[in-house]
């Protein structure tokens, strides 16, 4: 995989996975954080080739596929906290939930194998990185799996925006999974019905709904911040 842009590759450099060559522009190679490694100093259309993007900030490095999670792993802390994707498309919009997931302390992110966006270059960048930190899990079934969480006791919650209990009501202590809709359609049926308690964040607005990376930033330090009211 071709990681693209100074944040994501430089995370990528601290990351799980293997970094196997480096490509910079001579201007870009002389950032501080590369020194020690191998850069290879190529002109500008040659970073834009590999990267297939003109977003590569005159760098981009070849790495290892991305490493999946085990998702049954994410839930073996005793407060673990997990976020959810159902069929979210915008690569764009997963990296961002995958870096406020990350920069929250949670435990990972499940995403679906069908259907929505995985851990693509876009990704990498739009998260500034943040994948090669987080745990990231992909599931043939999303509903399936929420009935698994909560056999280990985990409490599901659903973002909504009708048939829905304001956000601060809910007790979130122990292991919590907070499952966001796709853009647009939100939760599905089968999904928002294997919640436990849906939860709604307060529109005052005219618009109607937030971005789903908004409301992942809301919802989960909104549970952080109920975390350490009752600690």
């Amino acid at each position: 995989m071709i990681v693209y842009g100074r944040q994501a590759v430089r995370e990528a450099l601290r990351g799980r996975r293997a970094v196997r060559r480096v490509f910079a522009t001579e201007s870009a190679a002389r950032a501080g954080w590369l020194e020690g490694v191998a850069v290879e100093v190529v002109a500008e259309p040659r970073i834009e080739a590999l990267a297939a993007s003109p977003d590569h900030q005159g760098i981009c490095a070849e790495a290892d596929p991305y490493p999946y999670a085990d998702a049954a792993d994410l839930l073996a802390p005793a407060d673990a906290l997990v976020v959810c994707l159902d069929e979210v498309q915008d690569p764009r919009n997963l990296g961002a939930v995958c870096r406020v997931a990350e920069c929250a302390g949670a435990a990972g992110a499940v995403i679906p194998q069908r259907r929505a966006a995985e851990i693509t270059p876009a990704v990498c960048r739009a998260s500034a990185g943040a994948v090669e930190h987080l745990a990231v899990a992909r599931v043939r079934n999303l509903a399936d799996w929420l009935g698994e969480a909560k056999s280990t006791g985990a409490w599901v919650y659903g973002a909504a925006l009708e048939d829905a209990v304001p956000y601060e009501r809910p007790d979130y202590r122990g292991r919590v999974v907070v499952v966001l809709g796709s853009e647009g359609r939100g939760l599905r049926p089968r999904t928002a019905l294997t919640c436990d308690e849906l939860v709604a964040l307060p529109v005052r607005g005219r618009v109607g709904s937030l971005n789903v990376s908004a409301a992942a930033a809301a919802l989960l330090y909104g549970i952080l911040h109920f975390r350490s009211r009752g600690s």
